[in-house]
């Protein structure tokens, strides 16, 4: 996008509008069709995270007959408007969609036109056809959107809505009473239009909003405006009849203690969520969250629900909200444990007691019962779900719900969604059908790995190979600017959600502690801890000096304990086991020349995983060890005078060392720091759940330290 003027002023909305832009597309009405949809996508206010769908209607030549037809384009299934590009959209022949009235059969067989609409495809690279695709359809407007911002929600789920719409909007947008997404609901749209002309818009109760316009910036400006006029209409309003949310009940604890209330709590809530399936935990402190979960209508709002789809699709229909005073002492982990367990034996209930009345005889199977939104009043709100994104996402539609809820309060009452309706959207066989479409999830998928020494060589690709294999990731370094850059690195290949970074001398229990506090509040905790930070000094005895000795000890051997110690403290926590995997080294057991300071202390790293192994069995957390030798290329450890030193001790240049340590082992292969990884992933990836205690080598193949 070229740089954006801005020529309309809105206080509550963003116009992004670039003429520049948009008239470099032409008369090409699916190119502006995208562009507005990436503008309407880039503002959180007018829709949520793969919320809402837009569309615009072409003429095209047939391609069987080369005579014109009528084509509408629309945001195909999944997606986020943010983000659409063309094989987002599904193009289909409008005339038979249309065509689709002759064959409909009544609400009650509604889901079966979905199938339907693939018999109406005009482009074969259509994305799957959504379930709105009909309520576009049947709208008469070249250019449609459909979004689900907050200011508009707030008055669809108010108790008054329909006559605040009527009074608010000088009768230009019709009401519409919530109904499910579907056919029938597209019929009922078209109807509305028909018998309201001059229409601009419709509010669908509970739900969203439709505009449309003549042509893409038409609908663009007239969307902003709507939205601009109720965000106006609510703002007036907070504070005015009364207190927004009946005022605070409680203050929030100063931002650093909460932080440190949430790093605490946070793994022993993931692994309360992870009864059924291990989940991925997120945490916000939000301003608006805040006020929320302090007020003392929290206990009034909270039971009722969300009332848009979209939201409690994401967070279940209510939260848990935890009876936790916000200064808790929660050092003794099992004293709080047993407090919370009854809390969320008493929210599993509820949710399979709202199952069992609310079900259908071919309602799917009852879901995970845990909790997806929790909240702690006066420290914050988490949010559990399969993987980082989902929580996050999850995290953010509730706050949407949560401004939905304080503006509905403010003009009127807020009214969730009927139970059954809520149960008949959250296990609606079309939903229950594009879950299991879904992509398997990769090995690692669910899990959170914490790796030292991450900046670069072994580390580094330790790193890249677990994120590959769907790994939350935490990297760690004493070498800041290194980390950055892998931090940066990895993001960019991989996800911004799924890859953070912490500066960590592992001497350091200070630095330790908030490395594993980033992992906490990143991710909800950690399931593997990979001890990979490192040093090498090569030197005969009688030159190696007492500061040579100390700092092998204290960062190959007590690094490897403090980290572990702390990592074992959270798994403990979450009783999920989980996995230690010590780099140490073929030094551990083989006695090399001029090496008596460094072979000590990786000799010490190994039998520590031994012990280690023996003592965290009964928690299900295994400890195994991989032993590299000789990785040179990447490897920060021959940078720093190790090589230097090795090539001295076997009388050769430091040229020849790569073919010299390949030919000493019955492989003869080069060792690659990809090749550790892949053996680190051997250990984590659940074919070895069974394995603890064990040592890899990834030498090439050097006799002398075969372990048996």
């Amino acid at each position: 996008m070229g740089n954006t003027v801005a020529t309309t002023d809105y206080k509550y909305v963003s116009y992004l509008w670039d003429e520049e832009v948009a008239s470099s597309f032409g008369d090409d009405q699916v190119a502006l069709l995208i562009y507005r949809s990436n503008l309407l996508g880039a503002d959180l206010r007018l829709t949520n995270y793969a919320g809402g769908n837009t569309s615009c209607k072409t003429v095209e030549k047939d391609p069987l007959t080369g005579q014109n037809v009528d084509v509408m384009w629309v945001k195909g299934s999944g997606g986020d408007l943010g983000t659409l590009k063309k094989s987002g959209l599904a193009g289909l022949y409008l005339d038979k969609l249309h065509s689709l009235k002759n064959v409909y059969r009544g609400l009650e067989f509604e889901d079966e036109m979905v199938a339907l609409f693939n018999r109406c495809i005009y482009d074969l690279d259509s994305k799957a056809p959504s379930i709105d695709t009909p309520l576009h359809a049947f709208l008469p407007f070249k250019h449609i959107d459909h979004l689900h911002p907050d200011a508009i929600i707030a008055i669809a789920a108010a108790k008054d809505g329909e006559q605040i719409t009527k009074e608010l909007f000088d009768g230009k947008l019709a009401w519409v009473p919530w109904q499910r997404p579907g056919f029938d609901l597209g019929l009922i749209l078209e109807k509305t239009v028909r018998e309201n002309p001059g229409i601009t818009g419709l509010i669908l109760g509970s739900h969203g909003l439709f505009t449309w316009g003549d042509t893409a910036y038409e609908s663009y400006i007239n969307t902003l405006e709507t939205i601009e006029k109720a965000s106006e209409y609510l703002n007036k309003n907070f504070g005015k009849k009364h207190a927004v949310f009946g005022g605070a009940k409680i203050d929030s604890l100063p931002k650093d203690k909460r932080e440190d209330k949430a790093s605490a709590l946070i793994p022993l809530l993931r692994g309360m969520c992870s009864s059924q399936n291990r989940m991925i935990g997120h945490f916000t402190d939000d301003e608006r969250v805040l006020e929320y979960i302090n007020s003392n209508d929290l206990d009034k709002l909270a039971p009722l629900g969300t009332s848009c789809p979209d939201h409690f699709l994401r967070t279940k229909i209510r939260p848990l909200v935890l009876n936790l005073a916000p200064d808790a002492d929660l050092s003794d982990t099992e004293a709080i444990r047993a407090e919370l367990s009854e809390q969320f034996e008493d929210y599993r209930a509820g949710y399979i007691s709202y199952y069992e009345r609310s079900r259908h005889n071919n309602s799917p199977a009852v879901r995970d019962p845990n909790p997806v939104i929790i909240i702690y009043p006066g420290v914050g709100m988490f949010s559990f779900a399969k993987d980082k994104q989902t929580a996050r996402v999850s995290s953010e539609f509730y706050i949407n719900a949560i401004n939905v809820m304080k503006g509905a309060e403010a003009i009127s009452e807020y009214q969730g969604l009927p139970e059954q309706e809520a149960f008949d959207i959250e296990y609606w066989l079309l939903e229950e059908a594009k879950l299991q479409r879904m992509p398997k999830e990769k090995p690692l998928s669910r899990k959170i790995a914490l790796i030292t020494g991450a900046s670069g060589g072994i580390g580094k690709a330790i790193a890249e190979k677990l994120a590959q294999e769907g790994a939350c990731v935490v990297l760690t370094d004493m070498n800041k600017e290194a980390l950055q850059e892998a931090d940066a690195e990895l993001k960019s290949q991989i996800s911004k959600d799924n890859v953070t970074a912490a500066p960590l001398n592992v001497t350091d229990i200070d630095a330790i502690e908030k490395a594993f506090k980033k992992a906490n509040l990143s991710f909800g905790g950690v399931d593997i801890v990979v001890n990979c930070a490192g040093l090498s000094i090569s030197k005969p005895l009688m030159e190696t000096t007492e500061v040579d000795y100390d700092i092998l000890q204290d960062v190959l051997v007590k690094g490897q304990f403090l980290v572990s110690q702390q990592g074992v403290g959270i798994l403990r926590k979450q009783q999920q086991g989980g996995d230690i995997v010590n780099i140490v080294s073929k030094n551990a057991l083989v006695s090399g020349p001029n090496n008596v300071a460094y072979g000590t202390a990786k000799a010490a790293q190994l039998h520590m995983s031994r012990l280690m192994a023996a003592e965290l069995g009964p928690d299900k957390i295994r400890v195994n060890v991989v032993n590299p030798d000789a990785v040179i290329r990447g490897s920060k450890i021959w940078e720093s005078g190790w090589a230097a030193g090795r090539a001295k001790a076997y009388g050769i240049s430091i040229e020849e060392l790569p073919a010299y340590y390949a030919k000493r082992t019955v492989l003869n292969e080069e060792i690659l720091a990809e090749d550790i990884a892949n053996a680190v992933f051997l250990c984590v990836g659940g074919l070895l759940n069974k394995s603890t205690g064990n040592v890899i080598n990834v030498d090439g193949g050097v006799p002398a330290a075969f372990v048996r």
